[in-house]
């Protein structure tokens, strides 16, 4: 079936839909991993964004049961090259067609993908809309143009858990996580570094936080605009109030870390999405390769330096990928160190949260 993207600029493209069919909106953003297409339809953090793949082919080794980051897929569209005809993996019990049409999904193939993001990168992330049912670009440009846009948006509330989730049974700390969209990965690493971990909603209050007795907390990742959860920011506040509990932020988990500190937040022009960023350790002068999936950035110029240290920064750009405080037991950074999929360099961030845990229950 015949599908055209078209963006809130008048840019279109042209293609053939799989998946669901209909219409549906969203920011367009691309991202630049080679595998892991399922891990991108499962992030939470995608949740308002049409997602295009840069790697030409997506779909070759199907759709698995171990590899989902989560419930659902909370994208609002994808955007690939070309469909693979041949699912081929040991693992694979579906195709991705069937995958998204499950999930009323509509991705658009057969398009150029590279103009899609020379485009993006030039002109910044926009509004689009993706449809199987109206082919008038002009029309389909003044809804690109009135759909909602990510800025103000309050998305974590879409995609948090209902009910708190005990996982518990090993001899190490117990870490709540704060769950604003937050990655399976992310879970099972904190459970592989020992931690019993307890899921709460993104809503919960400090009181029902301090109810857990945690020895930690991870303020997670997750989709859209820190600004628009405020409710997050007010708990983590309560949090550094205390000064005791060791808080450990990662992606959306640090923006909301960096508001809590009174700092400010920002829209980059066309965010960090896939599994080849570079970022430096400013502490150990180490490069780690990173896995990142964010569209606002924390301004390392709004915090106070005298309690604030700056730890990782970007090579691409120069942005803020990591800061900790210098007196309270807090730090976070902007990249995914569970890194599904992704490189493993800075998976070490968990035993370091495991030891600040230790070292404040002495």
């Amino acid at each position: 079936m015949k599908a055209l993207l078209v963006l809130e600029d008048g840019k279109f493209f042209e293609g053939t839909s799989f998946g669901a069919s209909g219409e549906r909106f969203g920011e367009v953003v691309f991202n630049t991993g080679m595998t892991g297409y399922q891990e991108v339809l499962t992030d939470p953090s995608y949740k308002g964004q049409i997602v295009a793949m840069t790697y030409p082919l997506i779909g070759n080794y199907g759709i698995n049961e171990e590899d989902a980051e989560s419930r659902s897929i909370w994208l609002e569209g994808f955007v690939i090259g070309e469909l693979s005809g041949i699912t081929s993996n040991w693992r694979s019990k579906k195709d991705l067609a069937t995958y998204l049409a499950e999930h009323n999904i509509i991705g658009i193939q057969g398009i150029d993908t590279r103009s899609l993001t020379k485009h993006i990168r030039t002109k910044g992330a926009m509004k689009a809309v993706i449809s199987t049912i109206d082919d008038d670009i002009d029309s389909l440009t003044a809804k690109a143009c009135a759909s909602p846009g990510l800025e103000g948006r309050d998305l974590v509330s879409s995609v948090t858990c209902d009910t708190p989730s005990i996982l518990n049974g090993l001899d190490g700390p117990q870490v709540v996580v704060m769950d604003f969209g937050v990655k399976q990965s992310i879970v099972n690493q904190l459970r592989n570094a020992g931690c019993n971990v307890t899921i709460l909603p993104a809503h919960a209050s400090i009181d029902e936080v301090l109810e857990r007795k945690p020895g930690g907390v991870l303020l997670s990742n997750g989709p859209g605009d820190p600004d628009a959860v405020q409710y997050a920011v007010a708990t983590t506040r309560g949090l550094l109030d205390m000064g005791t509990i060791p808080i450990f932020g990662i992606c959306l988990g640090q923006q909301i870390l960096g508001l809590a500190l009174g700092g400010k937040t920002y829209k980059l022009k066309f965010g960090h999405h896939g599994s080849n960023q570079p970022v430096k350790d400013l502490i150990t002068g180490k490069i780690d390769i990173t896995v990142q999936n964010h569209g606002f950035c924390v301004d390392i110029d709004s915090l106070d330096k005298g309690s604030i240290e700056m730890t990782h920064i970007n090579l691409n750009d120069n942005t803020l990928e990591g800061f900790e405080h210098k007196d309270f037991p807090a730090f976070s950074v902007q990249f995914h160190p569970e890194a599904g999929p992704g490189p493993h360099d800075a998976r070490y961030l968990f035993g370091r949260f495991v030891d600040m845990i230790k070292r404040c229950e002495r």
